[in-house]
C-alpha cells in the first residue's frame, strides 16, 4: 500500500532498531471530555468482530461512524449496517482511514495478519486503538505496535478480554497478596482440538470467488493465492502461516495473560519447543515451548520456567506438579502456578483454585469483579480512567507467544533471546522469522 500524503510514515530508525522511544506527553487534544461522543469505526465486523463491536458500542458515550468488511453478506458486513444504520460502509479499510476525520477510535477486528498494517495506519493518522489478540502476526510487527501507540499518544486495548473476568483478576490479585508465595514454576495448556485445518497440506485448484467477498481485498499484505470455498474465509485461517499463529497465537495471549499479569513478566531469555515437523503452510496439531524468563519480585528464583502445552487432550504430568490432591482433575485449559506455599490452578475463563502446600483443603480466595474490557477503552478515550491491556503490555505479552511459534518451527533448538535487540542471537535461520514480508503494493507505511 503506498500511504497517501496525510498519512503520517512511522519513523523509520524505530522499525529498523526495535529499540524503546520515550513516551510523550498525552495529546490531550486527542482525548475526548466525559460528556463526548466518540466516534468508533470497526474494520472486521463479522464473528469476534460482531462481538467486539457491540461491547465497545454498548457504552453510552459512542457513536459508530464506520463499518469495513470484505464479506458484504449478512454474517459480515450485513448485520452490522442494518444495526448501526448511520454508520458508512467500506469494503477496503484504506478508504474508510482516507474519510476518517469524524473517527476517533478504530477497532481491528480482522485475521491475525492484518491487525498491524490496519492498526498502525490508523495509529499514524491520530486514532486510538482497540485491536483483537493476537496483537499481530509477527514479532517486529508487535514491537512496532508498542512503539508506534508510545509516539502517537494512542490510547489501546489488546481484545484479551478474559483478563477483566473475575476469574483472571481473582487469580492475579492471590499471587499479589502472596497467597502462594513466591512462584517456582509454570505449566499453561489448551488441551482442545479446533476445528481450523492443521497440519496438512494446501489442497490445489480453485472455486468461484462468491460475489459477496473482495477477495484481493482480504487477502491484504499476503502473498496472493486462489480462493478455495471454505478454507480461508470466514474462519479456518486460523491452522495457516500466512494468517494466523495455530493454537498457541490463537490462546496464548488469553492462557498466558494471568501469568504475565501476576508475575509482572515481560520477555523470555531463551526458549526450546517441541513439536512434529511442520507442513510448509499450515500449523502443527501439537507442540510444547519452554520458556525461561527473568525473576520478579513475585517469583522464588533469578529465573522462572514457564511451558506451554497445546494438544488434544493434553495437561501438564502430574510429576511437574506439587501441592495439588490426588483424585483433582485439571481443567481442559489453563494454568498452574507453584509457589513455595501452594500452587494456584487458573482455570481457561473459571474460579482459580488455592491449594496450600500444607495439604489442607482447598483455601478461599478474595474475590475480585469483573470489569468492562470494552467500555474501559472507550472510557480512556474519553481520558475516563486507563486500559489494562494497552500495547505497552500486550507487546511484549504477544512477543512471547510469538516467539514461541518461530521455536515450533526449529523444534529441538534452544532460541536465546535478546528482547531489547529484538534479535534471536544464536540462530540467524529463527531470526528470520521475527519480520515477515509484505505483499508488493501492499508494504505497511512503517517498512
Amino acid at each position: 500500500m503506498v500511504a497517501p500524503p496525510t498519512r503520517r510514515s512511522f519513523l523509520k530508525s524505530a522499525a529498523i532498531a526495535g529499540t524503546a522511544v520515550a513516551l510523550p506527553a498525552l495529546q490531550y487534544s486527542r482525548v475526548y471530555g466525559a460528556n463526548s461522543r466518540l466516534g468508533i469505526a470497526s474494520v472486521g465486523t463479522g464473528g469476534k468482530g460482531w462481538s467486539d463491536l457491540n461491547g465497545v458500542a454498548a457504552s453510552p458515550h459512542v457513536e459508530v461512524v464506520g463499518l469495513c468488511n470484505i464479506d458484504s453478506s449478512k454474517p459480515h458486513l450485513g448485520q452490522a449496517a442494518e444495526k448501526y444504520s448511520s454508520a458508512r460502509t467500506y469494503a477496503d479499510w484504506r478508504k474508510l482511514l482516507d474519510e476518517a476525520k469524524d473517527i476517533q477510535g478504530v477497532l481491528v477486528s480482522t485475521p491475525d495478519f492484518m491487525h498491524a498494517p490496519i492498526s498502525l495506519a490508523a495509529m499514524q493518522l491520530g486514532k486510538h486503538v482497540f485491536c483483537q489478540k493476537p496483537l499481530t502476526h509477527s514479532v517486529h510487527e508487535a514491537r512496532q505496535m508498542r512503539l508506534a501507540a508510545a509516539k502517537y499518544g494512542a490510547v489501546t486495548q489488546m481484545c484479551n478480554q478474559i483478563q477483566s473476568h473475575t476469574a483472571y483478576r481473582t487469580a492475579v490479585n492471590a499471587v499479589h497478596s502472596g497467597m502462594i508465595g513466591k512462584v517456582k514454576e509454570v505449566h499453561s495448556w489448551q488441551g482442545g482440538s479446533p476445528s481450523w485445518p492443521r497440519h496438512i497440506a494446501r489442497p490445489g485448484g480453485s472455486d468461484p470467488v462468491p460475489s459477496h467477498v473482495q477477495w484481493d481485498l482480504w487477502q491484504g499484505v499476503a502473498a496472493e493465492r486462489p480462493y478455495k470455498n471454505g478454507l480461508y474465509h470466514a474462519f479456518n485461517w486460523r491452522g495457516w502461516q500466512a494468517y494466523g499463529t495455530g493454537q498457541l497465537g490463537d490462546f496464548g495471549c488469553h492462557i498466558l495473560d494471568p501469568v504475565f499479569k501476576s508475575l509482572k513478566l515481560t520477555s523470555p531469555t531463551k526458549l526450546t519447543a517441541e513439536a512434529p515437523p511442520l507442513f510448509p503452510e499450515t500449523w502443527t496439531d501439537r507442540a510444547t515451548v519452554r520458556y525461561q524468563f527473568p525473576g520478579t519480585e513475585y517469583t522464588a528464583g533469578s529465573t522462572i520456567p514457564v511451558t506451554w502445552y497445546d494438544a488434544a487432550g493434553v495437561s501438564p504430568s502430574r510429576e511437574s506438579l506439587t501441592h495439588l490432591p490426588a483424585d483433582y482433575k485439571l481443567p481442559n485449559a489453563g494454568s498452574v502456578l507453584v509457589g513455595e506455599k501452594g500452587s494456584l490452578v487458573i482455570p481457561h475463563v473459571a474460579m482459580p483454585k488455592l491449594f496450600p502446600a500444607d495439604g489442607v483443603a482447598e483455601k478461599e480466595m478474595p474475590v475480585l469483579e469483573s470489569v468492562d474490557h470494552y467500555t474501559q477503552w472507550a472510557d480512556a478515550c474519553r481520558g475516563v480512567g486507563e486500559t489494562t491491556s494497552h500495547f505497552d503490555y500486550a507487546g511484549p505479552l504477544t512477543e512471547t507467544v510469538l516467539l514461541g511459534t518461530i521455536g515450533v518451527r526449529f523444534a529441538g533448538q534452544e532460541l536465546q533471546w535478546d528482547a531489547e535487540a529484538l534479535q534471536i542471537t544464536n540462530h540467524p535461520q529463527a531470526q528470520a522469522y521475527v519480520s515477515k514480508p509484505y505483499r508488493s503494493g501492499w508494504e505497511p507505511s512503517w517498512m
